[in-house]
């Protein structure tokens, strides 16, 4: 007697398909679920102290020993992707010339097995006075990432490499000389457009930058002198980003307003 093959409707196949691999693709998360179920473990103790504000943290070393591991043994792997940096010079209450550098930075979290994974973003901030404050700004972006992927418990106000540094108020100073004479306070008012790994310019940073110093603004004067100091990028971004020309236009009118 003949047995007749009775095939699925197509559809069932495909069903069957994408069940398949819906499954192949969480298993980037079962490699976070199982470093991280570790860590529970384990823990990262804070045998480190800021002597500044005295405090205890976990540095970006502990983090780095307490991790390879078990990433390893996971197949799990952690690829940064920089996706814009941006440069201030800073003035310490000594004096001193420090470099205030934010990276916004996106980690690929990738399964070895199958190539599956996951992506977060995250920001880094940091300061130094000499070549290594992007170095800092990334280790405090990679540490950021994996403490709250991996739920490493923390407490305290964690930094970058351990220094705390007492910057003045970014204001025009008595005896401050101008670069341009004909734009008084250039210098002071005028923001520095950070350019993303494409080229092109990160007008959100300057937006949020731009916004952050008008609400520090102490009268009219200074909401006109960060209004002339960056006219020309405030140009461009009318130009290429209208949605935020306006946004910044109406905190101007605001901030003037709300002075007078």
């Amino acid at each position: 007697m003949n047995k007749s093959v009775v095939k699925a409707p197509a559809f069932v196949a495909k069903e069957v398909e994408a069940a398949k691999k819906e499954r192949v693709s969480q298993t980037v998360y079962q490699a976070i679920a199982k470093v991280q179920a570790n860590l529970a473990k384990e823990g990262i103790s804070k045998d480190r102290n800021n002597q500044q504000q005295n405090y205890k943290f976990r540095g970006i070393d502990d983090v780095y020993n307490a991790l390879s591991s078990l990433l390893a043994e996971n197949g799990l792997c952690i690829l940064p992707r920089v996706l814009s940096r941006s440069v201030t010079e800073r003035v310490t209450k000594s004096g001193s010339t420090l470099f205030y550098v934010v990276v916004d930075v996106e980690y690929d979290f990738v399964s070895a097995s199958d190539g599956s994974k996951h992506t977060i973003q995250v920001c880094g901030e940091a300061m130094d006075s000499g070549d290594k404050a992007t170095n800092k700004a990334m280790s405090a972006a990679y540490k950021y990432a994996c403490l709250q992927t991996f739920c490493i418990p923390t407490e305290g106000d964690n930094d970058a490499d351990a220094v705390t540094h007492e910057v003045a108020p970014n204001q025009p100073q008595p005896g401050y000389t101008p670069t341009d004479p004909n734009r008084p306070y250039k210098d002071a008012y005028s923001l520095t457009v950070p350019v993303k790994v494409d080229g092109s310019l990160d007008f959100d940073h300057f937006t949020a930058e731009l916004e952050l110093r008008l609400d520090g603004a102490k009268n009219l004067n200074d909401v006109s002198l960060y209004n002339r100091s960056n006219a020309k990028t405030l140009m461009a971004m009318k130009t290429e980003r209208p949605d935020l020309f306006n946004a910044i236009g109406q905190k101007f009118k605001e901030m003037a307003e709300g002075l007078k």
